[in-house]
């Protein structure tokens, strides 16, 4: 069994998917790289950057300037906002999640009427359904479909209706974690989306199966590079030319008639992860297994950079909080695939990281946790 080792700065432990730490200085990757290579960032040169790509977008006059990969939640507010501004003439795309919630829908219907044209992509629920069990099966992951769907169809789009420019909001794997931050990572690829798309590494075709054709796994099938560069189609980040903090965007988006959630779905944050019933809340619970830690502990970690918090006030809310077992969306999951609670579980357990986790008087603890005194009895 080994032992938790936790940043000094923020709170990530060394377990989380895609870090580094240094045992050294007792860091992650994230808090030692991001404060001195953001310090480098001439923004102003960035925007002017911004600028130049837009004003060749435009001379194209194609029938639309730039696809917005969007849920209606507060980031894809903000890239149609930033759109707008600059004049571009935006066709927004969303993979219709299967568990699309009321705000979910009154976001995404503000986000419309910022005056966009807007396409909503239904995959055939028969097979997203059963692609949604196969994943949480195999990864204990939910959201592989999910991550697939809404990289495969934006491009396709733009492609198909020779649009130039798709625009993605924050490069996440600077923001929630990485070996090596990129801040000069201006593009979106294949080669990224494999490595920090959330697809377990995977890909559509390694999906195919004896019940499952590559025509059923078609929403799912990222656009080749070379076609991409032959239809002269880039992606980009706008967090690689605008600043991104999440508190910031959502005062923007709120401004522009963006709705936050009366308490957190998960999380710290009543801005976030709200537009969908239980799949993603399950997919961030997922990470307590796996890892020994929850959605939490990704906000507070950020908050804690972004300095509106002291890593000593996180820790306090962290054990405030508890481990957010999301009880309604464990039985909304389960309704919807069609599977018992105690199946679930099963599951679940599969995932428990037996290198952390121990038992002891048939209670499951991880040792060396961050929070003394925490309830482990309490589910």
């Amino acid at each position: 069994m080994d032992k938790l080792n936790y940043c000094k700065k923020c709170i990530l432990p060394n377990t989380r998917p895609n870090i580094s730490y240094n045992y050294k200085k007792r860091l992650c990757s994230v808090c030692e790289q991001i404060t001195k290579t953001e310090e480098r960032i001439n923004w102003k040169k960035r925007k002017k950057e911004f600028e130049k790509i837009i004003s060749k977008v435009k001379k194209k006059n194609n029938l639309y300037d730039c696809i917005i990969p969007v849920s209606g939640g507060k980031d894809s507010t903000w890239q149609v906002v930033n759109a707008l501004k600059y004049n571009l003439k935006p066709l927004c795309v969303t993979w219709k999640t299967p568990s699309r919630n009321k705000i979910g829908s009154k976001n995404l219907q503000n986000l419309i009427n910022l005056g966009v044209s807007h396409v909503d992509f239904t995959v055939n629920q028969k097979i997203e359904k059963k692609f949604i069990l196969k994943s949480f099966i195999k990864f204990g992951e939910p959201l592989i479909p999910m991550h697939m769907a809404m990289h495969a169809i934006p491009v396709r789009l733009a492609v198909s209706f020779k649009v130039p420019l798709v625009l993605w909001a924050e490069n996440s794997r600077n923001e929630y974690g990485s070996k090596k931050i990129m801040l000069n990572e201006k593009y979106l690829t294949n080669k990224w989306r494999k490595l920090f798309g959330n697809t377990k590494s995977t890909v559509a075709k390694d999906w195919v199966d004896q019940r499952t054709t590559t025509k059923d796994m078609s929403p799912y099938i990222w656009v080749d590079e070379k076609i991409k560069k032959k239809n002269q189609v880039k992606e980009i980040f706008l967090g690689y030319f605008f600043k991104w903090d999440p508190l910031k965007i959502f005062n923007i988006s709120k401004k522009k008639g963006f709705t936050p959630a009366i308490k957190p779905k998960t999380g710290i944050y009543n801005f976030a992860d709200i537009d969908d019933e239980f799949l993603v809340t399950i997919h961030h619970w997922m990470k307590w297994y796996k890892f020994g830690f929850t959605r939490a502990w990704d906000n507070l970690s950020i908050e804690i950079r972004k300095g509106r918090i002291t890593r000593k006030k996180a820790i306090a809310s962290v054990k405030k909080i508890g481990s957010q077992t999301p009880h309604k969306e464990i039985n909304l999951f389960c309704e919807y695939l069609g599977i018992s609670k105690k199946s679930f579980y099963k599951i679940a357990e599969k995932f428990r990281n037996k290198k952390i986790w121990y038992k002891e008087k048939n209670i499951w603890k991880i040792k060396n946790f961050l929070i003394p005194g925490w309830n482990w009895s309490k589910k």
